[in-house]
């Protein structure tokens, strides 16, 4: 700790002082007289007893005036054109634009430290663990515990420090602890989607939602990037190593890793890609607002899904195959009894009949539960809805005779057209027979695409499937909706299924037409107040299927986001005011 004990005015090194008190003194005679060296003496024999019995640190919050944490300069040729936020006061990210490159660039901006810091950093982070392995008191919180133990080890040390200083390294130490360490302000950033690792001493990148593809200012060394592989794993429950080099698993908080060690299957070093686990899940506001879909479409998706039509997403990678199809589950029925079956954890519903599943790999002892078993073993809970995460081989059997037998299937796959899912529905590896496979409603097929050069996500098209053709044999299907990619716009076909929901009902032409109608005046309304919180949609969703003329008497009388939706005070005499989303018919 050369740095440490170099450091007089920091507080550090008091034994390597006391030994070297009196040279010192004898040089500092010859050049200063005696009273200067007395005077020296004194303050250094001062200082070495300070140390000695430990120093009182008063640690209070961080405040502006003790200082900034980091300052960012954009590099030659870069303008800076985003700056936000991603753990204040600590870290923030800065994006910049070359103009030459025609590139953006990722900057996560964290606290500066010096070179006595660093040394201080390092060494705190060898001293602490004991101390907090050991540890037997019980704390409110993890980041009171890191605090206290941190403050005594600077009490200890005889460090007087700032609290810049203080709340930096405190910072260090819970980003390296207790989070991801230097990736923490990529899964700290709401913008970003996936964050992907290629090898040692490459670049991070990350999907920005409004970047896209952007690079960043984070690498990885060899020895460092696989402890981080390594580390990955283990804090997912998981084991990976040279002979079991590639993993797919889950992180704690719901993201999605696949993780690569060494360079025998990713010959540019170890790799890591995280798609990162929304806190917040969509609701389909947020899916009409981004323009995936259309009102009518989740008006029309919404009564469906309430009588019981089954439907799969389909979709190439990162087209929001699983975000519209945990966004459209909201309008399941309150009471309905809900089973979800995973790989990985990615569907978060705000449901209270709502039973969870994930597949689980073998590890020690005991045998793999695959999406199969736990299919099988859902029909044994009676569910109404059940939700798969993906369809990918003999799964799909099971989920089809669940379909033939009453009960409401939603799940995705992998294809970019109607007639690729019925196709891949039908032969190997899924091989579900034909009859079967009339007994699904609704195929909805996204994209991930271009419009006025921005990625965005489109449904691209919505059909309706019927039955066997007797005289052809082959499956029938419509488009109930299609998108324009050049005019970026739906355009709608006849709707059989809304027929066969009339019928189901009992309503008249009249009746069902009304009905579409409030719905789309129901998610209209809810655009214009922003009501993108799933629990709040989820709930006026509930109070929808109770009361429908109450809670759009409420809505209508709503007059900005921050009007409590909930509060059954509101006035409920108000009228529809017009400005309304145009509901023409149905047909």
């Amino acid at each position: 700790m050369a740095g440490i004990d170099s450091e007089q005015e920091r507080g550090g090194g008091a034994e390597a002082e006391a030994t070297a008190t009196g040279a010192e003194a004898a040089a500092d005679g010859s050049s200063s007289g005696d009273e200067s060296v007395l005077e020296n003496l004194q303050r250094r024999m001062q200082r070495l007893a300070e140390v000695l019995r430990g120093s009182s640190l008063e640690v209070r919050p961080y405040r502006p005036e003790d200082g900034i944490f980091a300052d960012f300069a954009a590099p030659s040729g870069e303008e800076i054109v985003d700056r936000y936020w991603v753990n204040a006061p600590y870290a923030y990210v800065v994006i910049t634009y070359d103009d030459e490159d025609s590139e953006h660039y990722y900057y996560a901006v964290e606290p500066e430290l010096d070179d006595f810091e660093a040394e201080l950093l390092s060494r705190v982070k060898v001293d602490i663990r004991d101390p907090l392995l050991y540890r037997t008191n019980e704390e409110p919180t993890a980041e009171e515990t890191l605090r206290d133990e941190l403050q005594t080890l600077f009490e200890q040390y005889g460090v007087e420090v700032s609290m810049r200083t203080f709340h930096a390294i405190l910072y260090y130490l819970s980003r390296d602890f207790r989070d991801l360490g230097r990736i923490d302000p990529l899964m700290s950033d709401p913008h970003i989607e996936d964050i992907s690792c290629d090898g040692y001493d490459l670049p991070i990148f990350v999907y920005h939602d409004e970047y896209t593809d952007i690079e960043t200012n984070i690498a990885y060394a060899a020895d460092n990037l696989d402890d981080f592989v390594i580390r990955l794993a283990q804090e997912s429950g998981r084991h990976v190593s040279v002979g079991d080099p590639v993993v797919g698993t889950t992180l704690p908080d719901g993201s999605r890793i696949e993780l690569a060690l060494g360079e025998e299957v990713t010959p540019r070093g170890s790799a890591f890609t995280i798609r990162k686990y929304a806190d917040e899940p969509f609701t389909p506001i947020d899916l009409i607002k981004y323009g995936t879909f259309s009102i009518e479409q989740m008006a029309y998706l919404w009564l469906c899904i309430e009588n019981n039509r089954s439907l799969i997403f389909a979709g190439g990678t990162a087209s929001g195959k699983t975000t519209s199809m945990n966004a459209v589950s909201m309008f399941i029925p309150p009471r309905a009894k809900v089973l979800t079956i995973e790989d990985t954890r990615e569907l978060s519903l705000y449901h209270d009949n709502w039973l969870a599943s994930v597949t689980r790999e073998r590890l020690h002892e005991g045998s793999d539960i695959d999406m199969y078993d736990l299919l099988r073993s859902a029909l044994r809970h009676r569910p109404e809805f059940i939700i798969v995460g993906e369809v990918r081989g003999n799964e799909a059997v099971t989920l089809f005779q669940a379909m033939n037998t009453g009960h409401t299937t939603f799940s995705t796959m992998h294809a970019d057209s109607i007639e690729t899912v019925i196709n891949r529905l039908e032969n190997e590896p899924i091989n579900v027979p034909r009859a079967m496979v009339q007994s699904l409603d609704l195929l909805c097929v996204q994209t991930l695409t271009r419009v006025d050069g921005e990625r965005v996500r489109r449904s691209k098209a919505i059909g309706e499937v019927g039955e066997i053709d007797q005289r052809t044999g082959e499956l029938d299907y419509s488009r109930a909706f299609n998108w324009d990619p050049g005019s970026d716009t739906i355009e709608r076909s006849d709707l059989n299924l809304l027929e066969e929901i009339q019928r189901d009902r009992g309503w008249t032409r009249t009746e069902r037409k009304e009905e579409m109608n409030r719905r789309k005046r129901f998610l209209q309304r809810l655009v214009e107040l922003d009501t993108t919180d799933f629990r709040q949609f989820t709930a006026l969703v509930n109070e929808y299927y109770s009361n429908p003329e109450k809670v759009m008497n409420r809505l209508e009388a709503a007059e900005n986001p921050s009007s409590d939706l909930s509060d059954a005070d509101v006035s409920e005499a108000a009228a529809f005011d017009g400005d309304e989303v145009e509901v023409d018919g149905d047909d």
